[in-house]
């Protein structure tokens, strides 16, 4: 079966502002939100490292009006039953890139899209679920998106940050955004002698898109 997808996502790891620094209007910044900025937005991969993205299969790029950025996903699957490995529960990939933002200028992941395939049998289950922090922060909490089956269709969910709750890189310093990902297929009660469940961000014909939207605030003058 064609498996086609495109995921989105602007990634989301925040439950309340009280989970990391203050809000945006306690710590100075202005005029939120403003425009992105007009100068090209450049990121660094640090590290690309996980059971759902091996070596050369994720690749990140920049929109062209820099409110967002892609990571390109060629092999991301968790499944379980006929034919999975018992590690193929569960993959992740955690990513580590550095944003270099115009002087002036910082930034937040303020919505995320996620879409995906998920092909579950009676009883089993699956999850998707993501964070992210930058270095020298604590981890947000994850947010979780479960499954059930029997399913059999392609899946999508969306969250989105107050402004009040975003949180921002910090001013002035160049800091690595740390972004975690994560699927989990679960047999449950399904018969894995004889059915296969899966949970995907991968493509047969193509690759996935992971699009993380920002949020643009100036820096306090």
């Amino acid at each position: 079966m064609r498996k086609a997808l495109t995921i989105c996502c602007a990634m989301l790891a925040v439950l309340a502002s009280t989970l990391f620094a203050s809000p945006a209007s306690a710590i100075g910044y202005l005029d939120l939100p403003v425009p992105p900025p007009s100068d090209r937005i450049v990121i660094d991969v640090v590290t690309v490292n996980g059971t759902g993205c091996p070596a050369g299969t994720a690749a990140i790029a920049v929109s062209p009006d820099n409110t967002a950025f892609t990571v390109t996903y060629s092999a991301y699957t968790a499944q379980v039953g006929v034919g999975a490995a018992p590690t193929d529960w569960r993959k992740n990939c955690q990513l580590n890139i550095v944003v270099h933002v115009p002087h002036g200028f910082t930034y937040a992941i303020s919505k995320v899209d996620y879409r995906g395939f998920a092909s579950l049998a009676a009883g089993a289950s699956a999850i998707e679920r993501a964070n992210y922090y930058f270095q020298g922060q604590s981890q947000t909490a994850y947010i979780s998106h479960p499954f059930y089956g029997p399913l059999g269709d392609d899946w999508q969910t969306t969250d989105e940050v107050a402004v009040a709750a975003l949180v921002w890189a910090p001013c002035g310093a160049l800091r690595n955004l740390n972004i975690n990902t994560e699927l989990r297929a679960i047999a449950g009660t399904s018969d894995t002698t004889r059915t296969t469940s899966f949970i995907t961000m991968d493509s047969t014909d193509g690759a996935i898109n992971t699009t993380y939207h920002f949020a643009w605030a100036q820096c306090p003058r």
